[in-house]
């Protein structure tokens, strides 16, 4: 955005924007809560009927939600590079999750860290730390622009049992070697392995805690939750307590856990002045994920059968009626709808006007823009290259230019790449030394990607891949 514009904007918006730097009212706190594979018809704000999540419905009813939003990649890890970075993650040719932040890569936390915030990322992390937990310090998100880490390092059914807090292990055993032994439980060297029923509970404890001591100046929380990833392990007061099994009762554990950090804002009064961002890091898994079933629990409590329920709860909300990722096709990893269009709701009072809901095509890159535009700062033109402000959006405003296509990754196992443009979604595969295959389908009249339409639509085939190639060619989307 242009300097004479941010000046128009951010003069008539609200007089704090235009006050000296060091008012408290000219930044506003950022809160990102950042689910993990939840579906797009998880939450009774997007039509799920057997799942209650007031909480998060109070966040749809305070501000505006978002019909239209993509994560950067149907995967957790890309999908966490892209939201942090605004960089698509696809750019990087790289498949699967292993994708990791370095220092050299600016992000939204840095950015942030250098206008004067606080910084945290509390929960999962999935972006690397360095390789030798043994060396310490262990380095990660403190390098990458946070001030404060708790965290999982994948999710909470992964072999490291552990927690992270800024540069070491949570537990270690004082002289022990930490050691992850193949057909054991736990690894060598950890005093406490996490409490898998327990470990989101932890998590919001540490999220309230880093706001309480950060109230005094502007803060950016990166909060993210492991539910309702595999393990589907709510805490046992969450179970029974959904319509759809234990995986509704984990995602109404989840929404509790939102609902405590709206309850923290409003008790510090800083709620007004906190542009609060929930969504998720891809679709859902319609299927149960068989993998790690057969890894030994660490639970708080064993009731409701949890140890064997969590093996099928799945399969069982779905003949409860639940469909997890709403009207779309498939879900997490893959290109087609479900893995990567997720729900988007985001409130800032005074600023979006209540009960809203938007069609707009947006992209989680977007976030590390619209922060900047938020607190009135210029991007580096060599950073966030695929990130577009949606102040305009939220302010209920016309974008200053169209967006003629999101870009987003599609399957782990093979190069597909979706391109949304409203009504109209590509899917480019290729594969080394072979040409492109298109899928072109209608999302108005056939939301389920049913039929591929790319020969009756040859225009917009064209016109759309096109747009892939226009963007890879010129790095950036922005």
């Amino acid at each position: 955005m242009r300097p004479l514009l941010l000046v128009a904007l951010f003069g008539w918006i609200s007089a704090p924007f235009a006050v000296a730097e060091t008012s408290r009212q000219s930044k506003p706190n950022i809160v990102v809560i950042f689910a993990d594979d939840l579906g797009y018809g998880d939450l009774s704000c997007y039509g799920a009927t057997r799942i209650h999540t007031p909480n998060i419905d109070r966040l749809a009813s305070d501000g505006m939600r978002f019909t239209d939003a993509h994560s950067p990649a149907s995967l957790c890890s890309p999908s966490r590079y892209g939201l942090l970075t605004g960089h698509s993650p696809w750019r990087l040719h790289q498949r699967g999750n292993g994708y990791r932040l370095t220092p050299d890569r600016l992000t939204m936390a840095k950015f942030l860290q250098g206008h004067g915030y606080a910084t945290a990322a509390i929960g999962k992390w999935h972006l690397g730390y360095s390789r030798d937990w043994n060396k310490l310090p262990i380095t990660g998100p403190l390098e990458v622009g946070f001030d404060y880490h708790y965290g999982v390092p994948q999710n909470h059914n992964d072999s490291t049992r552990a927690f992270i807090e800024n540069h070491d292990l949570v537990g270690r055993k004082p002289g022990e070697e930490y050691r992850i032994v193949k057909g054991r439980d736990f690894p060598e060297g950890l005093a406490e392995p996490r409490v898998e029923d327990q470990v989101d509970t932890t998590l919001t404890e540490k999220a309230v805690a880093f706001i309480r001591r950060s109230a005094g100046r502007p803060f950016f929380l990166y909060f993210t939750p492991c539910a309702p990833h595999t393990h589907v392990t709510p805490a046992a007061k969450f179970r029974g307590t959904s319509r759809a099994g234990l995986f509704g009762d984990h995602i109404q554990e989840l929404d509790s856990h939102v609902g405590t950090i709206l309850k923290t804002l409003d008790e510090l009064n800083l709620g007004g002045n906190t542009l609060f961002i929930f969504t998720s890091d891809n679709g859902s898994t319609p299927k149960d994920f068989k993998g790690t079933q057969d890894t030994h629990l660490n639970l708080a409590d064993n009731s409701g059968d949890i140890r064997e329920k969590l093996k099928t709860a799945k399969e069982d909300a779905k003949k409860l009626g639940h469909v997890t990722n709403g009207p779309w096709r498939d879900g997490k990893g893959d290109a087609y709808e479900g893995g990567h269009r997720v729900p988007f709701i985001a409130r800032w009072p005074g600023k979006i006007k209540p009960g809203t809901k938007s069609g707009y095509t947006l992209n989680l890159t977007d976030l590390f823009a619209t922060s900047a535009d938020v607190i009135g700062q210029e991007l580096p033109h060599d950073a966030a290259e695929d990130s577009i402000s949606l102040l305009p959006i939220l302010l209920g405003q016309r974008m200053p230019q169209a967006r003629e296509a999101v870009f987003i990754q599609g399957n782990g196992e093979d190069s597909a790449i979706a391109v949304c443009s409203g009504r109209w979604k590509l899917i480019v595969r290729s594969g080394e030394g072979q040409a492109n295959e298109y899928e072109l389908y209608d999302l108005e009249a056939d939301p389920g990607e049913t039929t591929d339409v790319s020969g009756n639509n040859p225009d917009v085939t064209r016109r759309l891949a096109s747009a892939l190639e226009k963007a890879e060619a010129a790095g950036r989307t922005r």
